[in-house]
């Protein structure tokens, strides 16, 4: 079975964001919130909310989505965010 990969961002209780890949979103958040496997970045910045996520075909793609939002400026992200939003909303 072939795994679906997800580019996502969560936000820190400190307003900053996150990008990462994963296979699994929910549990990767869970990650992020209550153990040492989430990002060290993340660790004193919980809790975490996912506010984005995408899907990629493979590993690769995701990781190629993940570096271009990492080079986004914040004020671009947060525009992507609010799109990501309405749309899941709608």
């Amino acid at each position: 079975m072939k795994n679906t990969w997800y580019t996502y961002l969560v936000r820190c209780n400190d307003n900053s964001l996150y990008a990462g890949i994963t296979t699994d979103l929910s549990r990767r958040v869970e990650e992020h919130n209550n153990s040492k496997l989430g990002a060290k970045y993340t660790r004193n910045k919980r809790p975490v909310t996912l506010v984005y996520a995408k899907s990629s075909e493979n590993r690769s793609q995701a990781s190629k989505l993940e570096y271009a939002l990492k080079k986004l400026p914040k004020a671009k992200k947060e525009q992507l965010i609010e799109q990501y939003l309405i749309n899941e909303t709608n």
